[in-house]
C-alpha cells in the first residue's frame, strides 16, 4: 500500500515540480499545548495543472530526483483568484 496524503500547493515555479506542505495539530507531549507542525514534499505534476495555493492529493512513488518522492493523483480544490473577482466587480460600476 503506497501512503496518499493531501496537502495544499506551497510553491508550483519549478517546471513539472511542486511544493507541498502538509499541515499537521498534534498535542505537546510534555505541556499539552495544541502545536502545529508541516512536512514538505516535492511532488512530481507532469501536466502542469496545480497552482499555488491548490489543494492537492499526493501518492508515493519510487525516486524521480534528489527530493522528488511524491506523484500528483488530482487536484482536490482550486485556489480562488480573489483579486480578478475584485477588479471585475470594480470596472462594472
Amino acid at each position: 500500500m503506497k501512503k496518499i496524503l493531501t496537502g495544499k500547493v506551497a510553491s508550483s515555479k519549478a517546471a513539472k515540480t511542486l511544493r507541498v506542505e502538509i499541515e499537521r495539530r498534534f498535542r505537546h507531549k510534555k505541556y499539552g499545548k495544541i502545536v502545529r507542525a508541516r512536512t514538505v514534499c516535492h511532488v512530481h505534476d507532469e501536466e502542469q495543472v496545480a497552482v499555488e495555493g491548490d489543494l492537492v492529493e499526493i501518492v508515493e512513488c519510487p525516486p524521480r530526483s534528489k527530493l522528488k518522492r511524491w506523484d500528483l493523483v488530482r487536484v482536490v480544490q482550486h485556489e480562488v483568484d480573489v483579486t480578478s473577482d475584485v477588479a471585475v466587480a470594480g470596472g462594472a460600476e
